[in-house]
């Protein structure tokens, strides 16, 4: 060991695994669970991990927004967290496994007689039930009263303050980061991807988080009589979104570079009737990438795209921007930690990587030094119920996440 090497932290991984066990059970739905924010099952998960942050000698507090927030005892710390709530009927590790890493780290380091200069904190709705990281935002003081005022439940329409007020946040302030508390930001997380596996790696420590950016693309057409109508007269919105579709997959592979990816998630038909030509029709697009230009083209082609279509007619399309996340570096430093934690516990078995999915890390990399690890993902399956990590894999991260997480608070 050299003089640079922190002692090896001894992790509770049957502690961690039992308190898996618990939190998958509060919103159980098959091997998975359901727990939409503000949702009776994800109050119970967030008063549970309330507790489960005083027993390791944190300080927890649920603010006005719902962020569980466990804060050491020390002036300076460094700040892990992730998400507690689900997509629907979805995978039981997405964003909880993070935060029992976190307390699994805080514990051990209590263990082992060091003071946990470690805050941990449960980020309200990652999955954007009512808002786009709105937990993680808040904190950072980039979400405003009005934002909170406009944003309903995206299934029910539930207003945000409605849902607050059922919880019994309303009125609570909302935490604040504190100037100069934080050494940087940690998140652990699985893959929800094949690379690890594909590539049998064990450990991934992530580079960069890709950007995003979501359209919603409109088509006006002329709504008629699906049989009296003759095809050459007929402009048929829903069959013009289709046509962009394809157009789009034959494309965007020259704009693009391998890490792209595209995806239209939701397509609506006005009236949505079978024997009625569509009149309106609707398109939710997204892509990602970790490379801003490579984003600006994909926008600029999607663009031309549109107008070509326009061109062509007969139907009218039309884009509008919806929300955009800028790609975001991981820190060279707390990288270089983690591969030296996952070198040193699994040796040959670790990689680095982007990050394919959003995570709350890449809006405190705009503020903070950052770092992910990721374990793999069984099948690369994530956002269903069957999302699972081997139990071996998990035990192994959360031993590197916890070195890791040793080593930078050693070095600072």
């Amino acid at each position: 060991m050299s003089a640079n090497t922190p002692p090896p932290l001894s992790v509770d991984t049957d502690r961690l695994l039992a308190d898996l066990q618990a939190l998958s059970a509060i919103g159980a739905y098959k091997s998975g669970v359901h727990r939409p924010t503000f949702s009776p099952e994800d109050l119970l998960a967030r008063a549970w991990f309330a507790e489960r942050l005083a027993e390791a000698g944190l300080k927890p507090e649920i603010d006005g927004i719902g962020n569980v927030i466990g804060r050491a005892l020390s002036p300076r710390a460094l700040l892990v967290g992730s998400h507690l709530e689900s997509q629907p009927h979805a995978g039981r590790l997405d964003g909880p496994l993070g935060l029992l890493y976190g307390l699994a780290a805080a514990r051990a380091l209590r263990a082992a007689g060091l003071a946990p200069a470690l805050d941990v904190a449960a980020w309200a709705d990652e999955e954007g039930w009512f808002g786009q990281f709105l937990g993680s935002r808040s904190f950072l003081g980039e979400v405003t009263d009005a934002e909170i005022d406009a944003a309903r439940q995206r299934s029910d329409g539930t207003p945000l303050r409605s849902a607050l007020a059922a919880a019994g946040y309303a009125g609570r302030p909302r935490a604040a980061l504190p100037p100069e508390r934080y050494l940087g930001y940690a998140e652990a997380h699985i893959e929800q991807g094949d690379r690890l596996e594909s590539e049998r790696r064990r450990i991934g420590v992530v580079t960069a988080i890709v950007g995003m950016r979501n359209f919603i693309i409109t088509a006006e057409g002329v709504q008629n009589h699906a049989g009296t109508t003759r095809m050459e007269i007929r402009k048929d919105a829903g069959l013009a979104l289709c046509k962009l579709c394809v157009a789009i997959d034959r494309a965007f592979p020259a704009a693009t570079g391998p890490g792209s990816v595209w995806t239209t998630g939701r397509m609506r038909f006005k009236p949505g009737e079978p024997s009625v030509i569509p009149g309106h029709a609707e398109m939710h697009f997204q892509f990602r990438d970790t490379d801003p230009a490579l984003l600006d083209r994909m926008a600029e082609r999607l663009a031309a795209l549109i107008a070509e279509a326009n061109d062509a007619g007969p139907c009218r399309l039309a884009l509008a921007p919806r929300s955009t996340t800028a790609p975001a570096a991981m820190d060279a430093g707390m990288q270089q930690a983690f591969a030296a934690a996952a070198e040193a516990l699994a040796p040959g078995a670790w990689m680095r990587m982007p990050s394919a999915a959003g995570h709350d890390a890449q809006n405190f990399a705009r503020r903070m030094p950052a770092a992910m690890l990721f374990v793999p993902s069984i099948g690369g399956i994530s956002h269903h119920w069957a999302e699972d990590t081997s139990e071996a894999d998990i035990v192994l991260g959360a031993r590197v996440f916890a070195a890791g997480i040793h080593r930078i608070l050693a070095t600072s």
